[in-house]
């Protein structure tokens, strides 16, 4: 993995300044070194500029970007953050085509995919990945990202100027872009956070490349298109083949995503997903004589404070100890306490340029920190929920038939402590709605299929494109904050293409969600992860987190020069402060409930505050 920034203006000449511009893309890489300290490079010419920070993943010494190659005379060039996982299927006919490779590093099989096959190579790869790409004979720049949006790759026009980086903060590195807000930005805060509206970047004028999508620009002008989409198609294998092809697709992903040319762990909560993962990983460097490192997340406390809710009914700990007892692993339970909680919630902000998911977010940039001391490659079971339908809104009668994002089902907690006219002016409520709406009538339908059978395509579809988004986004930035590259192997696209029309009967069994992926891995599991319910990532339930978190919001509330005043109703807060919180309904996802509505609004105000918006 990697950081990648640039720019384009085909109206401009910039070997006209050339270290002035140059001083601009170290800049922007600069702002985004921590993705990858390993090695850097910038490329400028008369109409592009190129910069990159490599975390050495593949091909340690020879992968170097940017990478330039010519081909008739013409220059063509690359910068690439991700993985692509079957490069060892498409070498060889690039070899036969007549290209002569320099490194084994899978960027340069990317630039000669491109070379030989056009824009539409992108169909070919599997992995995860956003790069961009100069054309230099047909004069066109290229940004692709990946189909499931693993990879961030955010942009903006100024003028003639197309800027691109795959993170916000080296965007504000360009002279010409600097952060601002407008009634949209706060609407997706307040009415949508922390999720986005798909393409959304939040601040005025800032976008993201949505996944599964290409950007073209050229000097007629910028377009965006979409490469890949989901399909609604019958379902003709019966429920063994169901189960055999599940089976093959899950283990080829994570074998796929064991290529690296360092040493590859994973994270492990006990859960059927990471389980899953880990036990596949874990035979695979067993056959190498190798044994897979693994790492644990919880909290300083929580075997004294946990508390057992309908969304968190376990704590993970003894069902790690009964993977442990199956397989061969080298495992580090860690740990966060309150103290590094709360210290690190302004810096999860600072990682992903906005405010999210409060505590979980800087946990587990707190965990990705520890882990990528020991590891720079880590396998999860994240986005398995989302394909397989292991949240309650997939089969709870009341979620299901919600006429809204079923992940944030009680609207009024979010604006509860707001000021009222404000909310009425932002139209909050009708905003979240209204993007909710768009997205139903963008949902890939079966005509003829049973009005329950089409509800479960749409909550899957609002999933994938809504709040998997969410979890892949801060994935992405708390990893790469430290230099750690997460990989997703459920989030391979032949498995969602595939999952996306397996009909509901054969994902779920009464009381048992996922009960398809399973009876598809029936053979990797201990019994007591077998049939363990669904439990979210960990968080905190000692009483103190609150406590902490209540006085940093009441100082806000006594200094009348914090920004987030524009919006908080002061009794209103100190009201909600007084009053017990509920730990046990969320009012997003499964984990954001009381205490992390003050955290929210606490990341909310450092957001405003140090990037001067509001």
């Amino acid at each position: 993995m990697c950081g990648i920034a640039g720019f384009c203006d085909f109206q401009e000449d910039f070997s006209r300044e050339p270290e002035r511009w140059r001083r601009v893309l170290v800049s922007m890489r600069e702002s985004i070194a921590h993705r990858g300290h390993d090695q850097t490079g910038e490329y400028l010419s008369h109409n592009v500029g190129f910069a990159h920070t490599r975390l050495s993943i593949r091909d340690i010494d020879g992968g170097i970007q940017p990478m330039l190659r010519r081909q008739n005379g013409h220059l063509y060039g690359i910068i690439y953050n991700g993985e692509v996982y079957n490069t060892d299927e498409l070498t060889p006919e690039l070899k036969r085509l007549g290209y002569v490779f320099e490194t084994t590093c899978d960027t340069e099989v990317l630039l000669y995919a491109y070379m030989a096959y056009g824009a539409d190579f992108v169909t070919r790869l599997n992995g995860i990945f956003s790069l961009a790409i100069w054309d230099g004979c047909r004069q066109e720049l290229f940004l692709f990202r990946d189909r499931a949006g693993v990879k961030p790759l955010f942009y903006t026009k100024r003028d003639d100027t197309l800027i691109f980086a795959s993170e916000i903060k080296a965007l504000f590195r360009h002279p010409a872009v600097r952060p601002e807000a407008d009634d949209n930005s706060f609407r997706e805060i307040f009415g949508i956070g922390p999720a986005r509206t798909p393409g959304c970047g939040v601040f005025h004028g800032i976008s993201e490349v949505r996944p599964g999508c290409k950007v073209v620009f050229t000097a007629g002008g910028m377009q965006e298109t979409a490469y890949w989409a989901l399909k609604a198609q019958p379902h003709t294998e019966n429920y063994a083949e169901t189960v055999a092809h599940v089976s093959y697709l899950v283990r080829d992903a994570v074998v796929r995503q064991m290529v690296s040319d360092v040493p590859v762990c994973s994270f492990l909560s006990g859960g059927v997903d990471s389980s899953i993962v880990t036990a596949l990983a874990s035979q695979y460097l067993q056959a190498q004589g190798a044994r897979l490192n693994t790492f644990s997340f919880d909290f300083t406390g929580n075997d004294q404070y946990f508390q057992s809710n309908a969304f968190q009914p376990t704590r993970d700990q003894p069902f790690v100890d009964q993977m442990l007892e199956l397989y061969p692993l080298n495992h580090t339970c860690l740990r966060c306490t309150e103290r590094h909680l709360v210290e690190r919630l302004p810096a999860a902000v600072f990682a992903k340029d906005l405010p999210g998911m409060t505590d979980v977010d800087a946990s587990l940039l707190h965990f990705c920190g520890l882990v990528a001391q020991q590891n720079k490659v880590a396998l999860t079971g994240e986005c398995a929920d989302e394909i397989f339908g292991g949240y309650p809104w997939f089969y709870r009668p009341d979620l299901l038939a919600a006429d809204g994002f079923p992940w944030s089902n009680d609207y009024s907690a979010r604006t509860a402590l707001l000021r009222t006219d404000l909310v009425e002016s932002l139209d909050l409520e009708d905003y979240a709605y209204d993007r909710y709406q768009e997205s139903l009538r963008e949902t890939p339908l079966l005509p003829g299929e049973p009005a329950e059978e089409q509800r479960r395509r749409e909550i899957s579809w609002l999933n994938m494109r809504w709040f998997m988004q969410t979890l892949l986004n801060r994935m992405d930035f708390t990893s790469m904050a430290h230099g750690l590259e997460a990989r997703v192997p459920f989030a391979d696209h032949r498995i969602i293409e595939y999952l996306y029309n397996v009909p509901w009967e054969m994902k779920y069994r009464p009381g048992l969600e996922k009960a398809l992926l399973r009876d598809a891995c029936r053979d990797l599991l201990p019994p007591g992860i077998l049939s363990r319910r669904k439990s979210p990532y960990p968080k905190t339930y000692d009483p103190s987190y609150e406590h902490i978190l209540a006085q940093q919001l009441h100082e806000v509330l006594l200094d009348r020069s914090a920004p987030i005043h524009r919006f908080l109703d002061p009794q209103k807060a100190e009201c909600f402060l007084s009053a017990p919180k509920d730990y046990g309904r969320p009012w997003f996802g499964q984990l954001m409930a009381g205490p992390q509505m003050i955290a929210y609004l606490l990341q909310v105000n450092t957001w405003m505050l140090h990037y001067g918006v509001g």
